[in-house]
């Protein structure tokens, strides 16, 4: 089992409808994280528009991947708000685990 280290929270007012969006990157507007950008951090509860959203700023989070990651990979942000290999763009965390491909839960050291 995958825990969690998480050091701070920080909660913000949901701008779009994340009953589906636990464990993504949030961008500082209260939505999901768009592709490369910076991430406030990753949402720690699902939660509905213009509710307060739990937010992870700091330590050890689960991430959903959007491919395949090697440990120590820097991650960015992919379309669906999902940790992918960084590339281009700002670096959200790096892997603490390995995903083989998508959908994975990875827990990622926050920066």
């Amino acid at each position: 089992m995958k825990t969690e280290q998480i050091t701070l929270t920080t909660s913000i007012t949901a701008t779009a409808d994340l009953s589906a969006s636990k464990n993504l990157f949030i961008g500082f507007n209260g939505g999901l994280c768009p592709v490369d950008d910076k991430a406030l951090g990753v949402l720690n509860d699902n939660v509905a528009l213009g509710e307060q959203a739990p937010v992870a700023v700091s330590g050890i989070a689960l991430v959903v991947s959007g491919a395949a990651i090697a440990v120590g990979d820097a991650v960015s942000t992919d379309a669906a708000s999902k940790a992918v290999p960084f590339v281009a763009g700002e670096i959200n965390g790096y892997a603490l685990d390995e995903a083989t491909a998508a959908d994975q839960l990875i827990r990622i050291k926050l920066v």
